[in-house]
């Protein structure tokens, strides 16, 4: 190992004890158990911004140098603000090498990554959508973390927190279309009150019906007896 990787490794550690102790808010971060150096991140999308309800998944790698060179930044859940496994370009990331500074930690890169992806300040690795795209994007980070291998095995309560509001989003969608089906069939099916008034109805019909035909032939009878009597008289 160099001196600069046991430098890294050293600070790296100590940036874990840290942010341990004193959570980011709205971020989770951990190190791969294989490699110090390369950092998974969820950032929890905060209340009453376009990002509220959504999980966001992304990495820091760190140079060897660290904490003399700042890491690479990269977002993998797609977000609507950020392009996915592409470097970001942030003052805090390594294509500002110039403005770095080594009393930054993993908490202060975490804290800038946060705060920039709520800004609309373009960068390069940044993308414009509109608020109804990130709004939506939010909601599909759910079930696109679930895909990750890496997001599940770092993050199990995370993990195990997406799994129960998503069954608890099927459970409500299942109990709206129940809802929506029950809802079809009383308003366009045929009640029994529906049915009882069309049998009524079906039954006025037919003994009014009737009753013109015996009317008809009342008046037809009593028009033919009136004739007769007409011509037997006038015969007389």
């Amino acid at each position: 190992m160099s001196k600069h990787s046991g430098t890294a490794s050293a600070r790296l550690r100590a940036d874990y004890m840290r942010i341990k102790r004193d959570p980011v808010p709205y971020v989770m971060a951990e190190p791969l158990p294989s490699n110090i150096l390369e950092w998974h991140y969820v950032v929890e999308g905060p209340e009453q911004s376009l990002y509220e309800g959504g999980y966001y998944h992304g990495k820091l790698v760190f140079p060897m140098e660290y904490p003399f060179r700042p890491p690479s930044i990269y977002m993998i859940t797609p977000s609507g603000r950020f392009k996915t496994n592409t470097r970001l370009c942030l003052s805090i990331s390594d294509f500002h090498p110039d403005t770095w500074n080594p009393a930054w930690s993993v908490a202060t890169i975490l804290t800038g990554l946060l705060s920039f992806m709520l800004e609309k300040s373009p960068t390069f690795g940044s993308i414009e959508t509109s608020d109804y795209e990130k709004r939506q994007l939010a909601q599909q980070s759910l079930s696109f973390n679930m895909k990750d291998k890496v997001f599940t095995e770092l993050f199990p309560d995370i993990t195990e927190e997406i799994q129960n509001k998503l069954a608890q989003r099927e459970q409500e969608l299942a109990e709206r279309a129940k809802a929506a089906e029950s809802g079809s069939q009383s308003d366009g099916g045929p009640t029994s009150n529906d049915s009882t008034n069309q049998n009524l109805d079906a039954s006025q019909m037919s003994a009014l019906t009737n009753l013109l035909v015996v009317v008809g032939f009342a008046l037809f009878a009593w028009t033919v007896t009136y004739v007769v009597s007409t011509l037997s008289e006038e015969e007389g």
